[in-house]
């Protein structure tokens, strides 16, 4: 029996046949189906114009009509059905500049990027394989359709998801296929940084990111890549580490950051990631340094919270090669007596009244050099104790 997410949808391939059209599951969810992988969306390929499928369904919207896409809602249910297509004219070395509807099966998948995406399934679950891609999977070769230099030259991105399959899959690159990364991967550079960024994620979170790290080397693809066209051999490293595979996709942007000893906040804005992403690499870097030259110090601890933490000692682990966990880590930030500057029990504003004096740079120091005498069990976190401690000392001295 098929999977509960074919079964869903399996209705609206019949409604669609029974208005005298062929309907189709293809794509990565038939791939992932014969790969027994999760699956979760099925994209739905038909013989039906988007007017046909319009007149079947009674509740759509154009969400990619020019390219032939109509979404269907049905029972709260939304599905992506694409009209059988070719395409020609790729000036731009991404998109077609002309889209033809058709309504031959075979045409539609002939246009497709590699054999294992290029298979259909009908309601009945019955596989469509004109470019033998289930012998590919059986063989674990990523192959494209024809030749890899048409492949190519119609959507470089085909390149950086052919990476990307190795990465998710382990599977290998077919001999021409591995070939043709090399001979057209200057094409990489007509392709929009953001595509790059959402490929080369997928590429660092997947089981065998070794291997994928290693081919984007082999075949030159990293001198297209931001950032990264001086780092051949830091990028090797990387990839030859033991422990990579454990990693995080945030922690892998730490570990590349820290492997090519490069600023965070310039590499990663070259990848246009998310402000916030920036910055909490950032301060992850710095805090990777510190745990690098002085171990994990109670103040280190409480200034990098625990989710910063064990970032860094998974990378600090992976770097150094070594088998430990972070549960010791994760004891001993439980075990601070303070955990962030709002539990203090004073403020800054005590601290103006106690001393009558006006606020400053001085009040920040004070509320560290407290915290510090804290985390060192030297004072209890109490209001009046913490008074007396500051009559007879200066913590902003002692910091």
């Amino acid at each position: 029996m098929l999977p509960k997410i074919f079964q869903d949808a399996i209705p609206l391939l019949k409604k669609i046949k029974q208005a005298g059209y062929q309907a189709f599951f293809v794509g990565g969810s038939v791939r992932d189906y014969l790969l027994g992988r999760p699956i979760n969306d099925v994209d739905i390929a038909t013989s039906a114009f988007p007017d046909e499928i319009k007149s079947i369904f009674p509740r759509t919207a154009d969400i990619g009509i020019e390219h032939g896409t109509i979404l269907v809602i049905e029972k709260e249910n939304e599905y992506e059905i694409t009209t059988f297509r070719t395409e020609s004219g790729y000036g731009d070395f991404r998109r077609p500049d002309q889209v033809k509807f058709i309504r031959s099966l075979e045409d539609d998948l002939m246009r497709r990027d590699f054999t294992m995406n290029s298979m259909a399934m009908d309601a009945d679950g019955v596989i469509y394989d004109p470019f033998d891609g289930r012998d590919d999977i059986k063989q674990k070769l990523i192959r494209t359709v024809g030749e890899p230099a048409e492949r190519f030259s119609e959507d470089a991105l085909r390149m950086l998801r052919g990476v990307r399959f190795v990465s998710q899959l382990g599977f290998e690159l077919e001999t021409g296929t591995r070939k043709a990364l090399t001979a057209y991967s200057n094409l990489l550079s007509h392709i929009a940084i953001e595509r790059k960024t959402i490929e080369f994620e997928k590429t660092l979170s997947g089981d065998y990111r070794d291997k994928a790290l290693e081919i984007l080397i082999e075949s030159a693809l990293y001198k297209q890549l931001p950032g990264l066209s001086e780092e051949s051999e830091a990028i090797r490293k990387i990839a030859g580490l033991p422990l990579v595979k454990r990693l995080s996709t945030d922690q892998m942007w730490l570990l590349l950051t820290a492997g090519m000893d490069i600023d965070p906040s310039v590499f990663l804005k070259m990848w246009r990631l998310p402000s916030k992403v920036v910055k909490e690499r950032n301060k992850e870097k710095d805090i990777l340094s510190r745990r690098i030259k002085e171990g994990w110090t109670r103040e280190l601890l409480f200034r990098s919270g625990l989710e910063r933490a064990v970032n860094v000692e998974k990378v600090y682990n992976c770097i150094h090669s070594l088998n430990s966990s972070t549960e010791s880590l994760q004891e001993k930030y439980k075990a601070l007596p303070i955990k962030d500057r709002k539990e203090l029990k004073v403020t800054g504003n005590d601290l103006m009244n106690w001393s009558e004096k006006a606020g400053g740079p001085w009040v920040k120091e004070t509320l560290e050099g407290i915290e510090k005498a804290i985390l060192n069990e030297e004072i209890p976190n109490d209001h009046d104790t913490i008074r007396r401690w500051l009559e007879t000392c200066n913590p902003s001295e002692k910091n």
